[in-house]
């Protein structure tokens, strides 16, 4: 079966996911799960953000860096963990990066980063502010830019996360991710569905696993894109927006969640915090509110299937619990 492709990337398979797995062991931690009962209901939590550098992004930049040139300098513009991984990976990798962050980036994620040794770069109101400055930097000779988000590679490594969760249960199903641009929730249908299966097929078939993309009712471009057809400009405003805040879902996760059985889901920040606090209050996680946001739709009912998996995906944000 021919690969179908997205301008001059080829759109990743099941496969790819299992080749990340396999190329990116080395570096990361195989992050554990955890059988939680609240309000009489019990769910399974994926504890992402055990992950080295506090999210599950490490993983995706790892594939992409050990994917390419080793000598080339790496570029990375981000609201935060993606910048934190690649960082982290180039630490690992005994590599030179350059990381971009928009101004209103968290300082606990731009103290981390700087923490590993890269040059950060402050730039712009925005993450496409500051995508933009990256890209022209990496246009330079031996300089390559690592997408946070549209990037055959980078969604791949983030399958892995999806396919430690079946390997470990494989009663689930149903996976449930955040979505910033995509990147997570494109990586999990890979992972779900059959290795064969490529997008572009009919639609691809997962065992009767499901992936439920859950977003912030006002940071929603993946459910926008969904509903229109196609990537669309959508707004950002969410307390979860410094690790949710893409304007526009990436063309590459689009393409591979289109062919797949996706639940869309939003919930309010109001619910983001609630579970954000309740993660704390029974199981003592730190998350930051964007690894709470799945948590918070399996709270109001909103997750579909019997025996589902919620990935807690970062912790990288500096917060004093209220009791």
């Amino acid at each position: 079966m021919k690969t179908p492709t997205l301008g001059p990337a080829p759109v990743p398979s099941g496969s790819d996911v299992h080749a990340a797995a396999d190329r990116i062991r080395p570096y990361i931690r195989r992050t554990p799960l955890l059988d939680v009962e609240t309000g009489g209901r019990r769910v399974l939590l994926k504890l992402e953000y055990l992950q080295r550098s506090g999210s599950f992004k490490l993983r995706g930049a790892l594939n992409a860096m050990l994917s390419g040139p080793s000598d080339d300098h790496v570029v990375a513009a981000s609201g935060g963990n993606h910048g934190l991984a690649v960082a982290t990976a180039a630490s690992l990798l005994g590599m030179s990066a350059t990381v971009y962050v928009p101004r209103t980036v968290p300082e606990a994620k731009a103290r981390r980063i700087e923490a590993t040794g890269v040059r950060l770069v402050r730039h712009g109101a925005t993450f496409a502010e500051a995508a933009s400055a990256a890209e022209e930097v990496a246009a330079r000779p031996r300089h390559r830019f690592v997408h946070p988000y549209d990037d055959p590679a980078v969604a791949a490594g983030q399958g892995t996360v999806a396919a430690e969760i079946l390997a470990d249960a494989p009663d689930v199903d149903s996976v449930v991710v955040a979505v910033g641009g995509g990147g997570l929730a494109a990586g999990t249908a890979l992972a779900l569905g059959k290795p064969e299966c490529a997008p572009g097929t009919p639609r691809a078939t997962s065992g009767g696993r499901r992936v439920v993309a859950v977003e912030p009712e006002h940071c929603r471009c993946l459910h926008d894109a969904l509903a229109v057809g196609g990537p669309t400009d959508s707004a950002v405003d969410s307390v979860a927006a410094s690790a949710t805040g893409a304007s526009r879902a990436g063309a590459l996760p689009y393409a591979v969640l289109a062919a797949h059985d996706v639940a869309s889901v939003l919930v309010s920040d109001e619910e983001i915090l609630a579970a954000r606090d309740l993660l704390w209050e029974e199981c003592r996680i730190a998350a930051e509110p964007a690894a709470a946001i799945p948590f918070a739709a399996w709270l109001a009912g909103r997750v579909p299937g019997e025996r589902p998996c919620l990935v807690v995906c970062g912790a990288n944000a500096d917060w004093a619990p209220t009791g």
